[in-house]
């Protein structure tokens, strides 16, 4: 079993988790976006995000957690925190922990599930997963593993034919909080972008590094 790590300041992370027992997490389309809605309220304050990908029953997400320095200087400026928790001796704005953050999300949008589905108890396995990544190769290749994993689940031939994941912001130019720029530039550019997710990719071998 994979040794669950504590979450650090300023260090990259591939975060996946799925339903527990495999249950779906996601059964309509405001289902998933719901949940994004959430990861953006509760995650952005904590992490910049370079790919994701929802699927049915799991999910993957492409993160670097924020230095603590960027997160309390976040929290020094209610604009750029949604709906943030207000201390009401400090009167200063909270946010929790990274870990804390991510517990948030899950929670708020399992209750919320579990409502709409008039089902009970818990929706994702706990604890959630996390493989820290520390060099470039690697991150290009979870990149590319996440954006064709509705390729790799039979849920279409290829990552532009998905709509839940960050393949397609990241050949557009609509505004997007997804670091896109850094992305590309990983691949030094939008075609060779394009390129790299067109080979064939060895998902299963991936797989055994993430010890999914």
């Amino acid at each position: 079993m994979q040794q669950i790590e504590p979450i650090s300041f300023g260090k990259y992370y591939h975060i996946y988790n799925r339903g527990i027992d495999s249950c779906n997490l996601f059964k309509e389309p405001d289902n998933f976006e719901y949940f994004l809605s959430l990861y953006d309220k509760y995650i952005s304050s904590v992490a910049e995000t370079f790919a994701w990908v929802l699927m049915p029953n799991h999910f993957h997400f492409l993160v670097r957690i924020k230095e603590e320095s960027e997160i309390i200087l976040a929290s020094a400026i209610p604009d750029r925190v949604p709906n943030p928790v207000r201390d009401k001796e400090s009167d200063h704005l909270k946010i929790g922990s990274p870990s804390q953050q991510f517990s948030k999300l899950f929670n708020s949008y399992a209750q919320a599930f579990n409502k709409r589905t008039e089902r009970h108890g818990n929706l994702f396995e706990r604890p959630f997963k996390r493989k820290a990544i520390d060099n470039e190769w690697y991150l290009k290749q979870v990149i590319i593993y996440i954006h064709n994993n509705p390729v790799h689940h039979g849920f279409c031939t290829h990552p532009v034919e998905y709509p839940w994941s960050s393949y397609l912001t990241c050949i557009s130019l609509k505004p997007t909080k997804l670091n896109r720029d850094r992305v590309i530039g990983w691949f030094d550019d939008q075609a060779n972008f394009i390129y790299m997710h067109n080979q064939k990719v060895e998902l299963d071998q991936i797989e055994d590094w993430l010890e999914l």
